[in-house]
C-alpha cells in the first residue's frame, strides 16, 4: 500500500459530495447525468469531481456510444479501512491500560472501574 494512494484516497473522500457519489456507485454504475441529478451543480463541475475521483481509482469511467457511465473501485477504500483500523486498535489498547492504570492508581480501588457509556460507544464505533 503505497502512501500516494492513501493520500488520494483521504483528499477524495474529504469532499461531501464526492462521497454522495460514491455512496450512489454503491447501488451500481450510473452515467454522469444520473450521478450529476441530485447536486445543485453545472455538469462541468460534477465532471471535476468525477475526474479527482477517478485519478485516486476510486472509480472507472468507460464509453458506451455517447453515455459515459461510471463504476466503483471498492479497492482503495479497503486500503484506506485497514489503514485506519491498524490505528484504531492501537489506541483502543493504549487508552484501555490508561484506564486499569489510573483505576488503580485511585486510593480503596483494587480493581478496575467499569468504562463509562462515553467509553463503550467510542469502542463499538
Amino acid at each position: 500500500m503505497q502512501t500516494d494512494t492513501l493520500t488520494a484516497t483521504f483528499a477524495a473522500i474529504a469532499d461531501p459530495t464526492r462521497r454522495a457519489i460514491l455512496e450512489r456507485l454503491m447501488r451500481g454504475e450510473a452515467s454522469v447525468g444520473e450521478l450529476a441529478e441530485p447536486f445543485d451543480l453545472a455538469l462541468p463541475t460534477v465532471s471535476r469531481h468525477l475526474q479527482v475521483l477517478e485519478r485516486a481509482r476510486l472509480i472507472t469511467r468507460s464509453r458506451d456510444a455517447q453515455w459515459r457511465r461510471c463504476r466503483l473501485q471498492i479497492e482503495p477504500l479497503r486500503e484506506a479501512e485497514a489503514w485506519i483500523r491498524r490505528y484504531r486498535a492501537y489506541w483502543e489498547e493504549n487508552l484501555e491500560s490508561l484506564a486499569r492504570f489510573l483505576a488503580g492508581s485511585q486510593p480503596g480501588s483494587e480493581k478496575p472501574r467499569k468504562p463509562t457509556l462515553r467509553a463503550r460507544r467510542r469502542r463499538r464505533s
